[in-house]
């Protein structure tokens, strides 16, 4: 195995981590500013206003997306255990 091979599986591997936490991230990011915004105008500082909220729409965005990315997670390991048989000399 190469080194060119080992940076090319490792840039692959980073690119499906950023590409299945990225839904998660995103809509924890969006409820956060909302939630933030929402405590900001009402002056209500309670940290379940903004732990309760944050857990249930990634629960939601879990279960919208989550058949998607276990799909790009079978996908990503077969690849890899195809392509073992090149990478063992």
């Amino acid at each position: 195995m190469t080194p060119d091979t080992v940076i090319e599986i490792g840039r692959q591997s980073m690119n499906v981590v950023v590409m299945l936490s990225a839904p998660l991230l995103l809509a924890a990011l969006a409820a956060g500013l909302l939630i933030g915004m929402f405590q900001a105008a009402t002056q209500i500082q309670d940290m379940t206003l903004s732990f309760i909220p944050k857990l249930v729409v990634l629960v939601i965005v879990l279960g919208l997306t989550g058949p998607w990315m276990i799909r790009q997670l079978i996908d990503y390991t077969q690849q890899l255990f195809e392509m073992i048989p090149t990478l063992v000399f």
